[in-house]
């Protein structure tokens, strides 16, 4: 039965995206409804694998040594559950969402495509079967941030599409140079490196600092970032809520992979690529926070806060401790959540206010209060008060600096935590203050308008959830913390 879910989890993305691109545009109710069926049965799948046992089925081989093959194991696991729960939260969003488009059929395909590529890489039991489908997930994304088709947009998918090929061609630069020097590139807790590569480290160590890069172009690391603050705000809300909290994230997933299962921690423990990757994350969480509390445009703001966010997981990841790690895995989870939240209601002002910019949003409480009030408690827990989870995710990311034994950086890592938490502050809890209390000169609101439920809904269970895996995190805390010590 495991081994049946784990292929159906795989081409049931693929089979509903095919089916929707075939849809008449005109059965605008039966697009919706397969849409939604499918992102439903895959939530379902996936939900009835994570109680069954780790399976393994090899697909085909392309040669002797290269051979394409699904398994799964904890982190899968885990980015499995954030990208199913998130497309389907996303998903019956954009069905009121995308209405006001004749090309919802054409939306929703892509968006299962793009779905079932990420499914690829969370399966993958190999370097070579997660970078096919890490390429994948690129080309099928792309259409995502292209759809309106306007000039901007076409721009945005052009400069994330090469952002992604330069990325890409360092990651098999990386993936060709270590499987030279492993025995396996089957994913094994500790790395398959054999004993040459003490002749030949500076090489290796310089081809994986070269292939963390690369794959980081898809977590937006620095200097490879520059697509996000692009693609987000040309791209409809739903595709930039999963392209933020879970596309982006599938860099994040390969950088694990690679330096977790392929090269190991112990190789990069204490050399200058820990160094050097970890001051890349500080740099891009310093920078990023800085980006967003000087931008208005609320979704670039959103996009500039992704950047930094999605680097606060690689500086646990990079920090190569226990705690770090583990840190850096429940803020997978916590920032999915936040983000999908924020971004849906940035979307939700868009559509029902027409407001676009943070210096318009100033009474929008008083108009939609269900939709600020989401939005505040998802803000709590992107800054990191307690008990939200991203305070959780964040102790645990400081605890894994300090333990680090790094000289200078196990410090200096709490410290641009800290004052990128305050820059987060900054530049989100001024728009509920305002939109809640924007002073006694500001012109009454008699109405209220949240849209429908299928709008305000996703956007409240997910402000709960963000909250609630805070409260309630214990037990996920704790299997991250069992994962993270067979990693280091």
């Amino acid at each position: 039965m495991n081994r049946i879910l784990l292929v159906t989890m795989l081409l049931l993305p693929f089979l509903g995206g095919g089916v929707l691109a075939a849809l008449s545009r005109k059965e605008k109710r039966a697009i919706d409804a397969a849409f939604l069926t499918v992102l439903g049965l895959e939530a379902a799948a996936v939900t009835w694998y994570l109680f069954l046992p780790d399976a393994a089925l090899p697909l085909f081989s392309m040669t002797d040594a290269l051979t394409v093959r699904l398994s799964t194991d904890g982190v899968g696991r885990l980015f499995l559950a954030v990208g199913a729960y998130g497309f389907l939260l996303s998903g019956v969003y954009a069905v009121r969402y995308m209405a006001h488009s004749g090309r919802q059929a054409t939306f929703y395909a892509w968006m299962l495509f793009s779905l079932g590529a990420l499914v690829g890489m969370d399966e993958s039991d190999n370097l070579i079967t997660m970078y096919l489908f890490f390429e994948c997930a690129t080309l099928l994304s792309m259409p995502l941030v292209l759809h309106d088709r306007t000039p901007e947009s076409i721009r945005a998918a052009l400069k994330y599409l090469f952002y992604s090929i330069a990325g890409a061609f360092l990651a098999l630069l990386a993936t060709f140079t270590v499987a030279s020097f492993s025995d396996s590139l089957s994913f094994t807790a500790g790395g398959v490196l054999n004993s040459s590569t003490s002749e030949h480290r500076t090489l290796l160590e310089i081809v994986v600092l070269l292939g963390v890069v690369g794959f980081g172009a898809k977590a937006g690391l620095y200097p490879l970032h520059g697509w996000l603050p692009t693609a987000h705000p040309v791209a409809p809300a739903p595709a930039s809520a999963v392209l933020s909290a879970i596309i982006a994230k599938a860099g994040v997933l390969a950088i694990v992979r690679l330096v977790f299962y392929i090269v190991g921690a112990d190789f990069l423990r204490g050399t200058w690529v820990q160094y050097v990757l970890l001051s890349l994350a500080l740099l891009t969480v310093f920078m990023g926070s800085m980006m967003a509390f000087r931008e208005d445009l609320f979704k670039k703001r959103l996009a500039y806060s992704s950047v930094s966010q999605i680097s606060y997981v690689l500086v646990g990841l990079f920090t190569l401790t226990e705690s770090g790690v583990a840190g850096g895995l429940l803020h997978v989870a916590a920032h999915a959540s936040i983000k999908i939240c924020l971004f849906l209601v940035a979307g939700s002002f868009i559509v029902n206010l027409e407001k676009t910019r943070v210096s318009e949003l100033a009474g929008v409480g008083k108009a939609m209060p269900v939709t600020l009030f989401s939005f505040t408690i998802a803000a709590l827990g992107l800054i990191g008060i307690p008990p939200a989870s991203g305070f959780v995710s964040k102790w645990y990311l400081a605890l894994g600096a300090l333990d680090s034994g790094l000289s200078v950086l196990n410090w200096l890592v709490p410290v641009i935590l800290l004052v990128s938490a305050l820059l987060t502050a900054g530049y989100l809890l001024p728009i509920t203050i305002r939109g809640f209390f924007p002073g006694k000169d500001f012109p009454a609101v008699r109405r209220t308008d949240e849209g429908t439920a299928v709008m305000w809904a996703p956007i409240a269970l997910l402000a709960a959830v963000s909250l609630l895996l805070g409260v309630f995190g214990g037990p996920l805390t704790d299997w991250l913390l069992s994962i993270a010590k067979a990693l280091v």
